[in-house]
């Protein structure tokens, strides 16, 4: 399944953009788990490598690592770089659910 099909769904899809040399990235990865393990099948979560997908990263203007982005059919919700914590990841994608 192609990027631009994934984020276009009628769920919610959290993004991910890392790199595998980011150490602050590397901390994503148990919240991301903890997010998906509270809400299930209420989102998606996908994780894009910038350095194997520089078009996407290109076209969406990610300038740093990690950068979050929320998608709801196919528009940008909300979007943070940096590490953000499960309890505020769980609190955004609820607004918009």
């Amino acid at each position: 399944m192609k990027f631009s099909e994934i984020i276009n769904k009628e769920s919610i899809v959290l993004v991910d953009f890392f790199a595998e040399w980011c150490g602050p990235c590397k901390m994503m990865a148990p919240i991301l788990k903890q997010v998906k393990d509270q809400l299930q099948d209420q989102v998606t979560i996908l994780k894009i490598d910038v350095d194997k997908n520089p078009e996407i990263a290109g076209k969406l203007q990610i300038r740093g690592v990690p950068t979050l982005m929320l998608f709801k059919s196919g528009k940008t919700l909300w979007r943070q770089s940096g590490v953000v914590q499960a309890s505020d990841l769980v609190t955004v994608i609820n607004q918009y659910k």
